[in-house]
C-alpha cells in the first residue's frame, strides 16, 4: 500500500460504526428494517442492534446475506435499548428531521472511532433525544430510516470503505453494464 492508502486503511480499520434501530414491530416493520439492516450492511456498518419484538427470522434472514455476499456484519436484538445507549462506550448520533444539519457536524462525528448510530420508527421517545451525544438531520423533512442512515454512512465513510470487496463471501458480484454477472467463491 501507498501513503496515503496506508493511511485511509489505518484510520478506517479502527473505526467501529453499529446501528440501533428502536422499537421494531414484527408484522409491521420487517420488510422496512430489512432494508434498513441491508443499507447498513452494504454501507459499512459494523451491526445492527434492534429493540422491541424479538424477530429471529429478521435475525437469520439478515445473517444469511452476509455469509452469501461475506463480510461480518450481523443483526441482534437488545431488550433494554435505553440501558445499551447509557452504556455504549462511543459517541451516540441519533439521526432525526429534527436535529442539526449534518453538513454543520460530519467533520466533528469523523473524530470519533466508535459511533452508535440510532435510528427510530414511528415515534421516538423523547429521552433518545436527551441521552444522544448528537441530534443529526439528513434534511429536515419527513424521509425514512433507511434514507437517513444511508445518507449519513455516505458521508461519514466518504466511499473509502464502499467497494465489493468483503471477506469470505459465498458469491461475488461482477459489476457489468448490461446484464449480471455472478461468480461462486472456491471456499
Amino acid at each position: 500500500m501507498k501513503g496515503n492508502d496506508l493511511k485511509s486503511f489505518l484510520i478506517i480499520k479502527f473505526m467501529a460504526v453499529y446501528v440501533l434501530k428502536l422499537g421494531h414491530r414484527i408484522h409491521r416493520d420487517y420488510r422496512l428494517d430489512t432494508h434498513l439492516a441491508l443499507a447498513a450492511r452494504a454501507l459499512l456498518a459494523d451491526k445492527l442492534y434492534y429493540s422491541g419484538q424479538k424477530d429471529s427470522k429478521f435475525e437469520d434472514n439478515i445473517n444469511k446475506v452476509t455469509k452469501k455476499f461475506g463480510g461480518s456484519f450481523c443483526v441482534d436484538f437488545i431488550s433494554n435499548h435505553l440501558n445499551f445507549i447509557k452504556h455504549f462506550n462511543g459517541k451516540k448520533v441519533h439521526l432525526t428531521m429534527y436535529g442539526i444539519e449534518i453538513k454543520n457536524k460530519i467533520k466533528e462525528l469523523k473524530q470519533f472511532d466508535e459511533l452508535l448510530i440510532i435510528v427510530g420508527g414511528e415515534k421516538v421517545p423523547p429521552n433518545i433525544y436527551q441521552i444522544s451525544d448528537y441530534n443529526i438531520s439528513v434534511t429536515n423533512q419527513p424521509h425514512s430510516e433507511v434514507s437517513a442512515l444511508a445518507l449519513f454512512l455516505d458521508k461519514y465513510f466518504e466511499d473509502k470503505r464502499i467497494n465489493n470487496n468483503f471477506g469470505n463471501p459465498n458469491i461475488l458480484i461482477v459489476p457489468n453494464e448490461k446484464g449480471k454477472t455472478v461468480i461462486k467463491s472456491k471456499q
